[in-house]
């Protein structure tokens, strides 16, 4: 076989291994808004099982700053929510009112304000098929109104 012949071969196994790794690899994307009325505009969200990692986008329709109305978005398990929430409420405003560290909390963003946005890219490891799962907001006092589903199959 020659030099290029086999140059051509090793190029076409690499193609080979590399193509399937690609192609497994999804990013899903999420948009969310939050408003001054403590709401989000959806209730529930869905992402399909052949998405590897998600990137949420939090907008934040209102007026009012982070401060007095700021809002942020947590991922845990439904039977997780009020122990988490109920943590992050008693952390100052420089968390984000999310426990650091805290392996109940599967994915988080920072506390936005008014007229503001932000985006996060998380794994989708941690999440099985059919799982329970809600999302809310922990900017304390929020979470019982601002919460919905999030479905992963």
């Amino acid at each position: 076989m020659s030099m290029k012949h086999t140059f051509v071969a090793l190029c076409l196994c690499a193609l080979f291994y590399l193509i399937p790794t690609q192609a497994q690899a999804k990013t899903c994307a999420l948009a969310l808004s939050s408003n001054d009325a403590m709401k989000f505009d959806q209730s529930e969200l869905r992402v399909a099982a052949d998405c590897t990692e998600v990137k949420l986008t939090l907008k934040h329709a209102g007026s009012m700053p982070a401060d007095f109305m700021g809002h942020n978005w947590v991922l845990t398990k439904t039977a997780d929510v009020e122990a988490v929430a109920n943590a992050g409420a008693k952390l100052p405003a420089a968390s984000d009112h999310v426990p650091k560290g805290d392996a109940r909390v599967l994915a988080n963003t920072k506390v936005i304000g008014g007229g503001e946005s932000t985006s996060i890219t998380f794994s989708t490891k941690a999440l099985k098929k059919g799982g329970d799962y809600s999302f809310f907001c922990s900017f304390p006092g929020h979470w019982a109104m601002m919460k919905g589903k999030l479905v992963f199959g």
